[in-house]
């Protein structure tokens, strides 16, 4: 059936209706179809557009198309156009006149524009549960390691001592920041476009407010011409799903290299992890590299759906129809990746020696050894920083370290060194003493972590 058809003359090239059609990937908006098709039923019953009678029986058989198709009892036709098509068909077909009512005052311009806010609108949930869940598992493995001393990096050379749960509480910070721009984005998008029409609104005299209510939406769009155009909410939440993408593949990128025997920071479970075909010795981080290279498909998605809109004229056009492909492969690749990704990252063991060894070397407490000199000496920073700088020069021909260079060395270099020298540039000291509010203290750690799952409560 085709809700076009009256105005042409000649059927439709099989290659066109094959082109044009979307019921392989809007089938999936079938509940939220029926969901909008049940309100706008009530709502024109309510108004007298079409009888008291025809809505109800519109709205039992709506939600009895609904369970077939649930139990399997009916099957979505894959020759339908798309999924509006389909289910109005159904209706139709088991009611006759009364099925061809529910498209009373509506357009598939409206419709669909519905059927994806509403289907968006619990995937967004869906996320943000499941990002709670990863920055719940990391909050635990933080405060299981609030203490564990790791030498923290720039450009990939290690720079200065932290904690481990520091580094840790850094990514739940990032995932904080993404559940709250998704559930900023879902706030935005929950606006109701039924009654739009095709672009210019009705001549009926609908409730939208009824509608919008009946729905969950904040309110009715304000602008019809907008209410069936707008897909910037396709774009923003792309966007955001983008973005905790680049969040988990920074920190796959870790897992990676931690896990390689350059490192061997921690060791991932059997569970989560595939060996070679050819190399028996084989441990690879597989599910890693996995989400890693998928952040690349999704930024795909949202570049898709912006170079899609940039150049389309109000209102509707049928390049719109590529939003729901894009956008529904966005969620679903970011859904698919958290899903082991939790389990990994809970199961992974921590070697805490590798950790502490490695932040023995790389003259990561050099700069708490020029602080020495600041706070207990009254050197100016800049002296202090040179002085270290020669220190660790002479450190490097000698093959040792700041903490096992004799005290005369010290001397040598700078006369105002003493013993102290030893306790101040104490890996674990080190880390302790960064008890800025932000910074890696094994007790402000802890006190993160509590803050995060609180706020998690709460978001």
């Amino acid at each position: 059936m085709k809700l076009w058809k009256g105005r042409f003359e000649k059927e439709a090239d099989p290659k066109t209706n094959d082109f044009n059609s979307s019921i392989s990937f809007d089938s999936r908006m079938f509940k939220e179809d029926i969901e909008g098709s049940i309100a706008h039923a009530t709502m024109l019953g309510a108004q007298g557009i079409i009888s008291a009678d025809d809505a109800e029986k519109l709205i039992n058989e709506l939600k009895k198309v609904r369970e077939d198709i649930e139990s399997g009892a009916l099957l979505i036709d894959p020759d339908a156009e798309d999924i509006h098509t389909f289910v109005e068909g159904e209706l139709t077909k088991r009611l006759g006149d009364a099925g061809k009512r529910i498209h009373t005052a509506r357009s598939r311009n409206d419709q669909v524009a519905l059927d994806i806010r509403l289907t968006l609108r619990k995937e967004c949930d869906a996320l943000v549960s499941q990002i709670k869940e990863l920055a719940s598992v990391l909050c635990k493995k933080a405060k299981e390691h609030y203490d564990t001393v790791m030498p923290g990096y720039t450009h990939l050379q290690r720079a200065q001592p932290i904690t481990f749960g520091h580094h840790l509480l850094a990514y739940a910070e990032m995932l904080l920041r993404d559940v709250e721009r998704i559930k900023d984005a879902k706030e935005r998008m929950n606006y109701c476009p039924l009654g739009s029409g095709a672009l210019a609104g009705t001549t009926y005299p609908l409730d939208r407010n009824m509608t919008a209510s009946l729905l969950g939406f904040t309110a009715p769009t304000a602008n019809s011409l907008d209410g069936v155009a707008d897909r910037d909410f396709c774009a923003e939440i792309a966007f955001a799903v983008s973005l905790c993408m680049v969040h988990l593949s920074r920190l796959s990128e870790e897992i990676i290299l931690w896990s390689s025997w350059e490192y061997k920071f921690i060791e991932l479970d059997d569970a989560f992890s595939t060996g070679s075909s050819i190399m028996p010795q084989k441990k690879n981080p597989d599910l890693a590299e996995l989400v890693r290279g998928k952040s690349g498909r999704v930024f795909g998605d949202l570049m898709a759906l912006l170079t899609m809109m940039k150049g389309l004229p109000l209102a509707y056009n049928k390049d719109m129809q590529e939003d729901k492909e894009a956008i529904f492969d966005a969620v679903d690749t970011l859904k698919m990746c958290l899903t082991p990704f939790v389990p990994m990252v809970d199961t992974m063991r921590v070697i805490k020696e590798n950790m502490r060894n490695a932040a023995a070397k790389g003259f990561i407490n050099a700069t708490d050894c020029a602080d020495y000199l600041v706070s207990h000496k009254g050197l100016p920073f800049r002296d202090a920083y040179k002085i270290t700088g020669e220190l660790v020069a002479l450190c490097i021909n000698k093959g040792i370290t700041l903490e096992t260079l004799p005290i005369e060395e010290y001397k040598n270099v700078c006369e105002d060194f003493d013993e102290g020298v030893y306790e101040a540039i104490n890996l674990e000291k080190c880390v302790r003493d960064r008890l800025v509010y932000g910074g890696p203290a094994p007790e402000n750690v802890l006190k993160e972590a509590k803050a995060i799952e609180e706020k998690l409560e709460i978001i």
